[in-house]
């Protein structure tokens, strides 16, 4: 895992926290598994702790003591609010403009933030046939703010997508383990907004698809404190199930 020059922290222990700060406290969060979950448990944490946790398996305002390796963990159920039907998730809460935040990640993300995770190749005859949408779709239309947690990959960040499972069209950030892009007012292309200590402009073009543009200029991001690094090292993934 690379580091930086300045700190101890790994670029994507960074990302995590980046992600983590994202959440708002009393924000309703529809999250799934992996890394945006462990960014989620590090805002609660920390500076959110009245954020929702909401799960497509049923768990609402679930407090998990640990990070679930699945949506079905029991985990999610002790000590929730309330455990209900995947039907009363999508329409009661997601449909129904409940979510202020939901998390997505992909097979592909493009330039102008749509995700694949249909199919790598021709729909008709894939190379790779992935899980489908799931609730991705839904999420992608009806969170108020959607946020894409992944790492910097040529091959997962191509110009365009072999098939489009969920739109862009309202995803506000792409947090990368590398930096930060947003999407252009104007054209809603990503953008790099931001860069992480010690990588280059040319790094993170090495790892898209298309021609990289940037706000001029780049922003700075707030380095992660000590007491969040300890949190994600000692309690919330002791084993670097999800940061690795």
């Amino acid at each position: 895992m690379p580091q930086t020059a300045e700190t101890a922290f790994t670029l994507n222990e960074l990302m995590c926290v980046l992600a983590a700060r994202e959440i708002k406290d009393g924000d309703v969060v529809f999250v799934g598994i992996g890394l945006p979950n462990l960014a989620c448990n590090l805002a609660r944490a920390t500076h959110a702790p009245n954020m929702t946790l909401i799960y497509e398996s049923g768990a609402v305002g679930a407090i998990p003591e640990r990070v679930p390796p699945s949506i079905g963990d029991p985990a999610l159920v002790t000590g929730s609010l309330m455990v209900c039907s995947m039907q009363d998730i999508f329409q009661c809460f997601l449909q129904n403009g409940k979510i202020q935040v939901g998390f997505l990640g992909g097979a592909q993300v493009d330039k102008f933030g749509n995700i694949n995770t249909t199919v790598v190749g021709p729909y008709e005859n894939p190379k790779v046939r992935l899980p489908g949408s799931g609730g991705a779709s839904e999420i992608a239309l009806h969170a108020a703010r959607v946020l894409i947690v992944t790492k910097l990959d040529r091959r997962a960040f191509p110009e365009k997508v072999d098939f489009i499972t969920s739109t862009g069209k309202r995803v506000k950030k792409v947090i990368t383990n590398m930096g930060i892009m947003e999407p252009d007012a104007k054209t809603g292309e990503l953008v790099l907004t931001a860069l992480y200590p010690g990588v280059t402009k040319e790094q993170a073009q090495e790892n898209l698809g298309w021609k990289l543009t940037s706000r001029d200029p780049l922003g700075a991001v707030d380095l992660p404190h000590d007491d969040e690094i300890k949190l994600l090292r000692e309690k919330l993934d002791p084993k670097r199930l999800h940061i690795k």
